[in-house]
């Protein structure tokens, strides 16, 4: 008498029905996941940032905002989730809205970022950019400087962020080259994420998600000799400022 129900069967047969048994559940799985999906929120926000036009490769879902709008348009939260599964993570749906959020502030920083070393040395491209006005107020809204294209590159550190690192300091989490159309001409900036202390209570973001704990280090890419000099001098700005002894 066989000691449990799958004695004496063979073993193709038994490995086959496991097969199916695990392709069932997996589709289960997926079904009811998804399934959930239908409250996460479909409505997409849009950026500050202008969309170059010279960009002719953009995802189909930016093509058919394109015709709306002349900037990029974050993805809905429902998006989000359903290309972040795709990747093989399992979020929780509960959580989805305020990373997206945290996703489009941080997006919106490194812009700006941007157009302050677009400000400090190419001021003219800029529009509108000829001076006057609050230094803490970044043109947005200008023909003259927008994004090409992006690209992660998570696990390709930068010079930078590997010379940090034998200094002692932590590796960024995820890193991003953005290439930007300045009056034509492409101009390549690396973005590295790094996690940060939460700032004070009394900070919070624009679009309300509170305080987040994240350092973002935006600086032009070391294509050429112009890059150089930007990155010199603002590095000697920044030791001269004193800010490094804080």
């Amino acid at each position: 008498m066989p000691k449990n129900l799958d004695d004496g069967v063979d073993e193709d047969d038994d490995d086959d029905r496991r097969k199916k048994i695990e392709e069932t559940r997996r589709r289960s799985s997926f079904s009811s996941s998804s399934s959930g999906t239908s409250k996460l929120s479909k409505l997409r926000e849009t950026s500050s940032i202008p969309i170059s036009q010279r960009a002719t490769d953009l995802p189909k879902h930016q093509q058919d905002e394109k015709s709306r709008t002349k900037n990029w348009t974050y993805p809905s939260p429902k998006m989000f989730y359903e290309a972040i599964k795709r990747k093989g993570w399992q979020p929780p749906e509960t959580d989805i809205d305020n990373v997206v959020k945290i996703h489009n502030v941080v997006n919106e920083r490194c812009w700006q970022e941007i157009l302050k070393w677009e400000k400090e040395f190419h001021r003219t491209t800029l529009s509108g950019g000829g001076g006057g006005g609050d230094p803490g107020e970044e043109e947005t809204n200008n023909a003259s400087v927008s994004l090409l294209r992006f690209k992660g590159k998570p696990r390709d550190y930068s010079p930078k962020a590997r010379l940090l690192n034998a200094l002692g300091y932590k590796l960024p989490f995820d890193r991003h080259d953005w290439i930007i159309d300045r009056n034509g001409e492409d101009v390549r900036y690396v973005i590295d994420f790094y996690n940060a202390k939460v700032p004070p209570q009394g900070d919070s973001s624009s679009l309300e998600v509170g305080p987040i704990a994240m350092h973002v280090d935006v600086r032009p890419a070391l294509d050429s000799l112009e890059a150089f000099y930007e990155r010199a001098y603002m590095q000697m700005k920044w030791i001269s400022s004193g800010r490094w002894m804080r």
